[in-house]
């Protein structure tokens, strides 16, 4: 399986000056990057890594204190 489209979360808005990710699949696995750099760096993460990530996100686990 190759590549699929990128996703944006639908809460980024429209404007260019939000701050995002988008997400894709490729080969099975999650690939996130920056909207504002697509040629940028990627992750690269497994379906659970990411399930665990946005689990984690959710729950505020990275939260600024």
């Amino acid at each position: 399986m190759g590549m699929t489209s990128w996703r944006r979360s639908s809460r980024s808005g429209t404007s260019g000056q939000s701050n995002c990710v988008e997400v894709g699949r490729l080969s099975g696995d999650i690939v996130i990057r920056d909207s504002k750099n697509p040629a940028g760096p990627r992750f690269r993460l497994s379906a659970d890594d990411f399930r665990r990530l946005a689990a984690d996100i959710r729950h505020g686990t990275y939260d600024a204190p």
